[in-house]
């Protein structure tokens, strides 16, 4: 029956505006349902580094797994979004969505975080990233963080002494040297021991090294490789004078703007779990990088125990205590969290 009554007319506009408002809705719900929510992953590394490609590439492709693709996250090597020592501020600000960098590439930002990194408190990179984040759980280093959303805290391994023609076997043979430190922690220690530490990324150090600019560089051994300072180094003293920290962060905005369900994906891959699978791939490389170093002839020096050794000993109680003081001097209880760091480590045997 055709309806041509006022009120019939409006019925039928009704019923059809009715119509158009479901169909509507189920497409808006079908959008959201497949629409894919970009994340851009930037980092320092280089695109064949295996810390990205055995690490950072798997994770990304779980997230987008787990997603069932409704998340995909872009990584850009190579510090092309982000500087090296800017990365965490890239993030906190929302100019990259997910960045990792060493919290010693910027001064101050993380003391009570780079207290982990003095030597004596951890042996290798997965007992560093449970030291990390036991200290993050107990809210003793969560406070640096609270402007992201953190995703992990990295341990790097131990570091070590790599040069030119130049054996380092006591402090002594450091004195005068310029040595690249990636840290305050490392350039306080360096400094200790005579030498004059330089700063600067690991991406400027092969150059620096080829040119003269410094003599040597303090590094834990993954990135020897991946640098390619194994063409030019030829000298290495395995000394754990230091650890070197990560940290993978996400921004908060960005995190809190993905439906529940998509910030459960982010969720079930992050935290300790995801640091420890990181940090494995740092071990694994860093004992790969040194049995290399060795085959290939290399002068190898081992000081396993400097804290117990009688020339090293010195100086690197001395850089320790020089990093804590300055620490406390800022109203920061350094101490605290160094006998923290060290209780933790006893917890953390990996």
């Amino acid at each position: 029956m055709k309806i041509t009554t006022p009120l019939g007319v409006l019925l039928a506009a009704s019923i059809a505006m009715n119509g158009c408002s479901n169909n509507e809705q189920a497409a808006s719900s079908d959008v959201s349902k497949d629409h894919v929510t970009t994340l851009r992953f930037s980092h320092f590394m280089t695109a064949n580094d295996n810390i990205n490609t055995e690490a950072l590439e798997p994770w990304a492709k779980k997230i987008e797994a787990d997603s069932k693709g409704r998340l995909k996250v872009e990584i850009y090597p190579s510090a092309t979004l982000s500087k090296p020592g800017a990365t965490y501020d890239a993030t906190a600000k929302g100019s990259v969505d997910i960045g990792m960098q060493a919290q010693g590439y910027t001064a101050g930002r993380f003391p009570l975080t780079q207290i982990v990194e003095l030597p004596g408190i951890t042996n290798t990179a997965q007992q560093q990233s449970c030291i990390l984040h036991k200290l993050y759980d107990e809210g003793v280093i969560t406070d640096e963080y609270e402007d992201t959303h953190l995703l992990a805290l990295i341990g790097t391994g131990q570091g070590a002494l790599h040069t030119v023609d130049k054996p380092i076997r006591t402090p002594a043979d450091m004195k005068g040297l310029r040595i690249r430190q990636p840290s305050a922690v490392a350039s306080h220690i360096i400094e200790a021991t005579g030498a004059a530490p330089v700063g600067m990324p690991a991406s400027d150090t092969y150059t620096s090294l080829q040119r003269g600019v410094i003599d040597g560089l303090s590094f834990t051994w993954q990135p020897i490789q991946a640098f390619r300072l194994d063409e030019l180094i030829n000298t290495h003293t395995n000394i754990p004078f230091y650890n070197s920290t990560f940290v993978i962060s996400m921004n908060k905005d960005k995190y809190n703007s993905l439906p529940d369900d998509l910030k459960k994906v982010i969720d079930d891959n992050s935290g300790a779990e995801m640091a420890a699978y990181v940090s494995k791939v740092f071990d694994v490389s860093n004992t790969k990088a040194m049995t290399a170093a060795r085959e290939k002839g290399d002068i190898m020096i081992d000081i396993p125990d400097p804290l117990n050794d009688p020339n090293w000993k010195g100086p690197l109680m001395e850089g320790s205590k020089h990093y804590l003081d300055e620490v406390n001097a800022t109203g920061l209880d350094a101490d605290n969290v160094y006998e923290k760091a060290k209780a933790a480590s006893s917890a953390c045997v990996v």
